[in-house]
């Protein structure tokens, strides 16, 4: 990661220290109308409130409602493990009130940044924390002689009150650092829509410790998207319950979650990065693979190449379809007014079509 340099970064926070400084003084002759400006600005003023990707920032706004001003880090269409933080951007996440990003790895950049912030009060929230973790080793993505290996996942923790999580090594909502390595796991929760309720779960308790006097209304927020996310999980279930098989293969490896809420198996190509080039050995353990099963879809994404995925069904005859790990949309999709919902319903009906065939 090119951030990865901390002398490259620390030119970055300074440039961002310096743009964060500038045209704060404020001066006024009357000292208690200055206060009571200041308290009535506080009660009107809405959370700001940076996120780190798409799903992020959905999940987000769907909680939040009108009570916060929500950007997002990363723009459309930027797939996010090309995208890395401008000194701009760390002085909009040091003048923010809440962080939301997934974490479990897929914001690389995000350890070294929070380090260099000097705002004690942002609330951190990490959406993934309570969430059993995927390790995502290349011996596990490639091993497609044992379904299990690939649709069995670590049992992961139902409960939705915040407060529930106590035991944890990091409080979602308080931002308190836990101690572990994210490298190697896989970041993908959100593409379950299951995990995806307790992620929204988490950033409604963010927002609620950054502004209390909302809490009921953020739940109450939260509760009626909940509601959708449970009625698409539902979805899910009937639509791959009988099918005629049960594997799909994927360009990109980013939908183990889905695929064990669902008991299916994912078959990817390359591993977790969508520019991971796979090795000619794995392009001929795929094609194997789709022969040996009769697969006649293959699986590619939105914003990268879909060249491998391509290769692969010329190979075999088979077509190709878009699985979208929705890491970020495109500018067709925002203006035609895609949502998560709507995206993981278009993948629930690719994913039906080619179990089916």
């Amino acid at each position: 990661m090119k951030l990865g340099k901390t002398s490259a970064l620390g030119i970055i926070f300074s440039l961002a220290i310096v743009a964060t400084g500038c045209g704060q003084k404020t001066t006024t002759s009357n000292p208690d109308q200055a206060a009571a400006a200041s308290t009535t600005a506080a009660s009107e003023q809405k959370l700001n409130v940076e996120v780190s990707f798409y799903p992020m920032y959905d999940f987000t706004k769907n909680v939040a409602g009108d009570l916060a001003d929500v950007h997002t880090l990363i723009p459309p269409a930027m797939e996010p493990h090309d995208w890395e933080p401008t000194p701009q951007d760390i002085a909009s996440i040091e003048k923010a009130d809440v962080l939301v990003y997934n974490g479990a790895g897929m914001e690389s950049w995000m350890d070294q940044v929070k380090d260099s912030l000097s705002n004690s009060k942002l609330v951190q929230v990490e959406a993934s924390q309570g969430i059993s973790i995927r390790e995502g080793g290349e011996e596990e993505e490639h091993d497609h002689d044992h379904a299990d290996k690939a649709t069995t996942t670590e049992e992961h923790d139902h409960a939705d009150d915040a407060s529930a999580k106590e035991g944890h090594e990091h409080d979602a909502a308080t931002g308190e650092e836990h101690d572990h390595d994210h490298g190697g796991l896989d970041p993908h929760v959100w593409l379950s829509p299951a995990l995806a309720i307790k992620e929204v779960r988490n950033i409604e308790a963010g927002l609620a410790k950054a502004a209390p006097q909302h809490a009921d209304q953020f739940k109450q927020n939260a509760d009626a998207y909940i509601v959708k996310l449970e009625a698409l999980d539902q979805d899910f279930k009937a639509a791959v319950k009988d099918s005629k098989r049960k594997d799909f293969i994927t360009q990109h490896a980013a939908f183990a979650y889905l695929a064990a809420e669902y008991g299916l198996q994912q078959v990817p190509i390359a591993g977790l990065s969508p520019e991971q080039e796979p090795s000619a050995a794995q392009m001929a353990t795929v094609i194997d693979f789709a022969k040996e099963h009769k697969v006649k879809t293959i699986f590619f994404e939105t914003l990268v190449s879909s060249k491998v995925s391509e290769t692969i069904a010329k190979e075999i005859g088979a077509k190709t379809a878009v699985l979208n790990p929705i890491e970020g949309l495109t500018e067709d999709e925002v203006k035609a007014g895609k949502d998560y919902i709507s995206v993981m319903r278009e993948n629930m009906e690719a994913l039906k079509l080619a179990l089916n065939e």
